[in-house]
Protein backbone atom coordinates (compact mmCIF):
# COMPACT_ATOMS: atom_id res chain seq x y z
CA UNK A 1 0.00 0.00 0.00
CA UNK A 2 1.29 3.51 -1.02
CA UNK A 3 2.49 5.78 1.70
CA UNK A 4 0.76 9.36 1.50
CA UNK A 5 3.11 11.75 3.12
CA UNK A 6 5.80 13.16 1.09
CA UNK A 7 9.12 11.20 0.59
CA UNK A 8 10.68 14.67 0.57
CA UNK A 9 9.66 15.05 4.57
CA UNK A 10 11.28 12.15 5.77
CA UNK A 11 14.87 12.12 7.04
CA UNK A 12 16.30 9.38 4.09
CA UNK A 13 15.13 8.82 0.63
CA UNK A 14 16.51 5.71 -0.95
CA UNK A 15 16.77 5.54 -4.42
CA UNK A 16 17.51 2.13 -6.45
CA UNK A 17 16.38 0.03 -9.47
CA UNK A 18 18.01 -1.39 -12.44
CA UNK A 19 21.70 -0.30 -13.65
CA UNK A 20 21.70 1.99 -16.11
CA UNK A 21 17.90 3.33 -15.83
CA UNK A 22 18.81 7.24 -14.25
CA UNK A 23 19.33 6.56 -10.51
CA UNK A 24 21.47 9.08 -10.31
CA UNK A 25 20.29 11.89 -12.27
CA UNK A 26 16.64 11.23 -10.11
CA UNK A 27 19.12 11.52 -6.93
CA UNK A 28 20.31 14.87 -8.59
CA UNK A 29 17.03 16.15 -9.45
CA UNK A 30 15.37 15.35 -6.06
CA UNK A 31 18.18 16.28 -4.21
CA UNK A 32 17.94 19.61 -5.92
CA UNK A 33 14.15 19.94 -5.36
CA UNK A 34 14.84 19.32 -1.83
CA UNK A 35 16.97 22.27 -1.36
CA UNK A 36 14.50 24.62 -3.77
CA UNK A 37 12.22 24.12 -0.74
CA UNK A 38 15.06 24.98 1.47
CA UNK A 39 15.45 21.89 2.83
CA UNK A 40 19.40 20.99 3.90
CA UNK A 41 19.95 18.60 1.53
CA UNK A 42 22.98 15.69 0.87
CA UNK A 43 23.01 13.30 -1.88
CA UNK A 44 25.26 10.51 -1.06
CA UNK A 45 27.11 8.25 -3.61
CA UNK A 46 28.33 4.87 -3.05
CA UNK A 47 31.17 3.69 -5.28
CA UNK A 48 34.97 5.51 -5.99
CA UNK A 49 33.30 8.04 -8.19
CA UNK A 50 31.78 11.48 -7.53
CA UNK A 51 29.33 12.15 -10.35
CA UNK A 52 27.59 15.09 -8.67
CA UNK A 53 30.37 17.34 -8.07
CA UNK A 54 31.53 17.27 -12.21
CA UNK A 55 28.16 17.89 -13.22
CA UNK A 56 27.28 21.07 -10.60
CA UNK A 57 30.99 22.28 -11.87
CA UNK A 58 29.16 22.76 -15.30
CA UNK A 59 31.27 19.41 -17.05
CA UNK A 60 28.10 19.18 -19.42
CA UNK A 61 27.91 19.49 -23.12
CA UNK A 62 27.30 23.18 -23.49
CA UNK A 63 30.66 23.68 -21.03
CA UNK A 64 34.22 24.22 -22.08
CA UNK A 65 35.43 21.81 -19.01
CA UNK A 66 37.81 24.79 -18.07
CA UNK A 67 35.32 25.83 -14.48
CA UNK A 68 37.10 24.72 -11.56
CA UNK A 69 35.15 21.51 -9.62
CA UNK A 70 33.76 22.43 -6.19
CA UNK A 71 36.48 22.06 -3.69
CA UNK A 72 36.76 18.76 -1.80
CA UNK A 73 34.82 17.12 -4.69
CA UNK A 74 37.19 13.75 -3.95
CA UNK A 75 38.24 12.28 -0.74
CA UNK A 76 34.95 11.47 0.74
CA UNK A 77 34.32 15.28 1.64
CA UNK A 78 30.83 16.88 1.96
CA UNK A 79 30.94 18.89 -1.08
CA UNK A 80 28.57 22.05 -1.39
CA UNK A 81 27.07 22.11 -4.92
CA UNK A 82 24.44 24.67 -4.54
CA UNK A 83 22.43 26.80 -1.99
CA UNK A 84 21.30 24.03 0.77
CA UNK A 85 22.78 21.14 -1.42
CA UNK A 86 25.84 18.89 -0.67
CA UNK A 87 27.67 15.92 -2.22
CA UNK A 88 29.36 12.98 -0.44
CA UNK A 89 31.00 9.50 -2.15
CA UNK A 90 31.03 6.87 0.31
CA UNK A 91 33.79 4.37 -0.61
CA UNK A 92 32.89 0.99 0.92
CA UNK A 93 36.24 -0.94 0.82
CA UNK A 94 37.75 2.96 2.14
CA UNK A 95 34.71 2.81 5.04
CA UNK A 96 35.81 -0.51 6.23
CA UNK A 97 39.18 0.57 6.56
CA UNK A 98 38.55 3.09 8.33
CA UNK A 99 35.93 1.16 10.60
CA UNK A 100 38.74 -1.19 11.38
CA UNK A 101 41.36 1.38 12.05
CA UNK A 102 39.18 3.01 14.90
CA UNK A 103 38.72 -0.77 16.48
CA UNK A 104 42.40 -0.94 16.06
CA UNK A 105 43.41 2.20 17.94
CA UNK A 106 46.68 3.88 16.52
CA UNK A 107 47.50 1.53 13.73
CA UNK A 108 48.38 3.33 10.23
CA UNK A 109 46.08 3.21 7.69
CA UNK A 110 48.25 1.84 4.76
CA UNK A 111 49.68 -0.44 7.46
CA UNK A 112 46.28 -2.57 7.82
CA UNK A 113 44.86 -1.91 4.58
CA UNK A 114 48.04 -4.28 3.21
CA UNK A 115 47.80 -6.54 6.83
CA UNK A 116 46.56 -9.87 6.18
CA UNK A 117 43.87 -9.58 8.87
CA UNK A 118 42.22 -6.66 6.83
CA UNK A 119 42.03 -8.62 4.15
CA UNK A 120 40.67 -11.78 6.08
CA UNK A 121 37.88 -9.85 7.73
CA UNK A 122 37.17 -7.94 4.44
CA UNK A 123 36.47 -11.68 2.96
CA UNK A 124 35.27 -13.17 5.74
CA UNK A 125 32.91 -10.80 6.43
CA UNK A 126 30.21 -10.47 3.53
CA UNK A 127 28.29 -7.69 4.41
CA UNK A 128 30.76 -5.97 6.37
CA UNK A 129 30.98 -3.00 3.53
CA UNK A 130 27.88 -2.28 3.45
CA UNK A 131 27.21 -2.01 6.90
CA UNK A 132 29.59 0.65 7.69
CA UNK A 133 28.65 2.69 4.83
CA UNK A 134 24.99 2.35 6.44
CA UNK A 135 26.22 3.43 9.43
CA UNK A 136 27.71 7.10 7.58
CA UNK A 137 24.37 7.10 5.70
CA UNK A 138 22.62 6.69 8.88
CA UNK A 139 25.22 9.08 10.71
CA UNK A 140 24.47 11.91 7.82
CA UNK A 141 20.62 11.83 9.13
CA UNK A 142 21.81 12.43 12.87
CA UNK A 143 21.10 16.13 14.54
CA UNK A 144 24.33 14.68 17.56
CA UNK A 145 26.55 14.32 14.39
CA UNK A 146 29.54 12.49 15.91
CA UNK A 147 32.29 14.96 13.93
CA UNK A 148 32.31 18.39 16.12
CA UNK A 149 31.37 21.79 13.42
CA UNK A 150 29.75 18.86 11.05
CA UNK A 151 26.81 20.00 8.91
CA UNK A 152 23.49 19.15 9.61
CA UNK A 153 20.78 17.91 7.13
CA UNK A 154 17.18 18.24 6.86
CA UNK A 155 17.51 15.31 4.34
CA UNK A 156 19.76 12.32 3.02
CA UNK A 157 19.40 11.46 -0.59
CA UNK A 158 21.12 7.74 -1.03
CA UNK A 159 22.19 6.85 -5.04
CA UNK A 160 21.55 3.34 -3.80
CA UNK A 161 23.35 0.38 -6.30
CA UNK A 162 21.49 -1.49 -8.15
CA UNK A 163 18.09 -3.66 -7.01
CA UNK A 164 20.21 -6.85 -6.16
CA UNK A 165 23.39 -4.96 -4.34
CA UNK A 166 21.17 -2.53 -2.82
CA UNK A 167 18.70 -5.03 -1.02
CA UNK A 168 22.32 -6.71 0.53
CA UNK A 169 23.09 -3.33 1.71
CA UNK A 170 19.62 -2.32 3.32
CA UNK A 171 19.72 -6.18 4.71
CA UNK A 172 23.38 -5.56 6.08
CA UNK A 173 22.40 -4.18 9.68
CA UNK A 174 19.67 -7.43 10.59
CA UNK A 175 22.64 -9.96 8.90
CA UNK A 176 24.89 -8.59 11.60
CA UNK A 177 22.76 -7.79 14.42
CA UNK A 178 21.60 -11.10 14.29
CA UNK A 179 25.75 -12.64 14.30
CA UNK A 180 27.02 -9.46 16.74
CA UNK A 181 24.00 -9.60 19.44
CA UNK A 182 26.01 -7.34 21.50
CA UNK A 183 28.73 -4.81 21.56
CA UNK A 184 28.73 -1.81 19.37
CA UNK A 185 28.47 -3.26 16.18
CA UNK A 186 25.19 -4.90 17.60
CA UNK A 187 24.37 -1.30 18.61
CA UNK A 188 25.25 0.64 15.06
CA UNK A 189 23.72 -2.18 13.28
CA UNK A 190 20.23 -1.95 15.42
CA UNK A 191 20.32 2.12 15.10
CA UNK A 192 20.50 1.51 11.48
CA UNK A 193 17.74 -1.05 11.13
CA UNK A 194 15.36 0.92 13.15
CA UNK A 195 16.34 3.69 10.45
CA UNK A 196 15.40 1.77 7.29
CA UNK A 197 12.30 0.21 9.06
CA UNK A 198 10.69 3.19 9.89
CA UNK A 199 8.41 4.39 7.41
CA UNK A 200 8.22 7.90 9.17
CA UNK A 201 11.72 8.42 8.55
CA UNK A 202 12.75 7.03 4.93
CA UNK A 203 11.71 6.32 1.74
CA UNK A 204 12.35 4.05 -0.85
CA UNK A 205 12.16 5.01 -4.38
CA UNK A 206 12.23 2.62 -7.50
CA UNK A 207 13.70 3.87 -10.67
CA UNK A 208 12.86 2.13 -13.62
CA UNK A 209 12.24 2.48 -17.40
CA UNK A 210 9.35 0.98 -19.34
CA UNK A 211 10.94 -2.08 -20.08
CA UNK A 212 10.24 -5.63 -19.56
CA UNK A 213 13.35 -5.99 -18.13
CA UNK A 214 13.72 -2.97 -15.54
CA UNK A 215 10.12 -3.64 -14.37
CA UNK A 216 10.23 -6.83 -13.80
CA UNK A 217 13.59 -6.07 -11.43
CA UNK A 218 10.98 -3.22 -9.64
CA UNK A 219 8.78 -5.88 -8.81
CA UNK A 220 11.48 -8.02 -7.79
CA UNK A 221 12.77 -4.65 -5.42
CA UNK A 222 9.22 -4.65 -4.39
CA UNK A 223 9.05 -8.34 -3.54
CA UNK A 224 12.55 -7.75 -1.46
CA UNK A 225 11.88 -4.99 0.37
CA UNK A 226 8.93 -6.77 1.96
CA UNK A 227 10.19 -9.93 2.42
CA UNK A 228 13.52 -8.82 3.42
CA UNK A 229 12.60 -5.37 5.47
CA UNK A 230 8.95 -5.54 6.05
CA UNK A 231 9.47 -1.63 3.88
CA UNK A 232 7.21 -0.97 0.88
CA UNK A 233 8.01 1.05 -2.32
CA UNK A 234 6.89 4.79 -2.16
CA UNK A 235 6.63 4.67 -6.05
CA UNK A 236 8.60 3.98 -9.00
CA UNK A 237 9.87 6.65 -11.04
CA UNK A 238 9.21 5.31 -14.84
CA UNK A 239 12.15 7.40 -16.36
CA UNK A 240 12.51 7.71 -20.50
CA UNK A 241 8.95 7.54 -21.43
CA UNK A 242 7.50 8.42 -24.68
CA UNK A 243 4.15 9.80 -24.99
CA UNK A 244 1.25 8.14 -26.79
CA UNK A 245 1.22 11.07 -29.93
CA UNK A 246 -2.05 8.95 -31.76
CA UNK A 247 -5.21 7.85 -30.84
CA UNK A 248 -6.25 4.32 -32.31
CA UNK A 249 -8.66 6.63 -34.95
CA UNK A 250 -6.22 8.67 -35.78
CA UNK A 251 -3.69 5.56 -36.51
CA UNK A 252 -6.74 4.31 -38.39
CA UNK A 253 -6.80 7.43 -41.15
CA UNK A 254 -3.22 7.69 -41.30
CA UNK A 255 -3.08 3.80 -42.45
CA UNK A 256 -5.38 4.97 -45.36
CA UNK A 257 -3.00 6.97 -47.05
CA UNK A 258 -0.25 4.36 -47.07
CA UNK A 259 0.55 3.61 -50.47
CA UNK A 260 -0.79 6.89 -51.57
CA UNK A 261 1.80 9.97 -51.66
CA UNK A 262 5.31 9.50 -52.19
CA UNK A 263 8.17 8.18 -50.71
CA UNK A 264 8.40 11.15 -47.56
CA UNK A 265 5.10 10.84 -46.76
CA UNK A 266 5.74 6.40 -46.79
CA UNK A 267 8.77 7.55 -44.38
CA UNK A 268 6.85 9.63 -42.32
CA UNK A 269 3.77 7.01 -42.07
CA UNK A 270 6.36 4.44 -40.80
CA UNK A 271 7.95 6.56 -38.23
CA UNK A 272 4.19 6.82 -36.82
CA UNK A 273 3.31 3.53 -36.84
CA UNK A 274 7.20 2.62 -34.86
CA UNK A 275 6.59 5.68 -32.03
CA UNK A 276 3.45 4.43 -31.66
CA UNK A 277 4.14 0.91 -31.51
CA UNK A 278 7.33 1.94 -28.62
CA UNK A 279 5.01 3.93 -26.35
CA UNK A 280 2.29 1.79 -26.55
CA UNK A 281 4.69 -1.28 -25.48
CA UNK A 282 5.91 1.29 -22.61
CA UNK A 283 2.34 2.29 -21.18
CA UNK A 284 1.90 -1.52 -21.02
CA UNK A 285 5.22 -2.21 -18.65
CA UNK A 286 3.75 1.28 -16.79
CA UNK A 287 0.26 -0.60 -16.44
CA UNK A 288 1.82 -3.55 -15.47
CA UNK A 289 3.66 -1.96 -11.66
CA UNK A 290 0.05 -0.49 -11.81
CA UNK A 291 -1.32 -3.65 -11.49
CA UNK A 292 0.83 -4.48 -8.30
CA UNK A 293 -0.39 -1.51 -6.42
CA UNK A 294 2.68 0.69 -7.20
CA UNK A 295 2.21 3.87 -7.56
CA UNK A 296 4.33 5.16 -10.87
CA UNK A 297 5.63 8.83 -11.92
CA UNK A 298 6.66 9.58 -15.26
CA UNK A 299 9.42 11.47 -16.39
CA UNK A 300 9.71 12.04 -20.13
CA UNK A 301 12.10 11.12 -22.89
CA UNK A 302 14.53 13.33 -23.69
CA UNK A 303 15.94 14.19 -26.87
CA UNK A 304 19.52 14.84 -26.12
CA UNK A 305 22.76 12.64 -25.81
CA UNK A 306 22.97 14.59 -22.37
CA UNK A 307 21.58 15.85 -19.54
CA UNK A 308 22.52 19.31 -18.30
CA UNK A 309 21.75 20.88 -15.06
CA UNK A 310 18.31 23.05 -16.07
CA UNK A 311 16.90 19.75 -17.67
CA UNK A 312 17.69 18.17 -14.22
CA UNK A 313 16.35 20.45 -12.03
CA UNK A 314 13.14 21.09 -14.21
CA UNK A 315 12.73 17.09 -13.75
CA UNK A 316 13.23 17.54 -10.11
CA UNK A 317 10.21 19.94 -10.12
CA UNK A 318 8.04 17.83 -11.71
CA UNK A 319 8.82 15.55 -9.07
CA UNK A 320 8.48 16.85 -6.22
CA UNK A 321 4.65 17.60 -6.90
CA UNK A 322 4.39 14.30 -6.89
CA UNK A 323 6.70 11.85 -4.50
Amino acid sequence: MARTASALGRKLVVITGKGGVGKTTIAAALGLAAAERELRTIVVELSDQSRLPELFAGAGPQDDGRREKPAGARGGAETALAENLWSVTIDPDRALLEWLQALGGRVPGRVLAGSGTFQYFAAAAPGARELVSMVKVWELTREDRWRRRSQLYDLVVLDAPATGHALGLLHSPRTFGTIARVGPIFGQAEQVRELLEDDAQTSYLAVTQPTEMAVGETLDLQAGLRSQLGCELDGAIVNATLPRRFGGGELARLSHLDGTGGAVQRSALLAARSVHERARIQHNQIARLRRHDLTTHTVPFVFSAELDLDTIRSIGRRLAERV
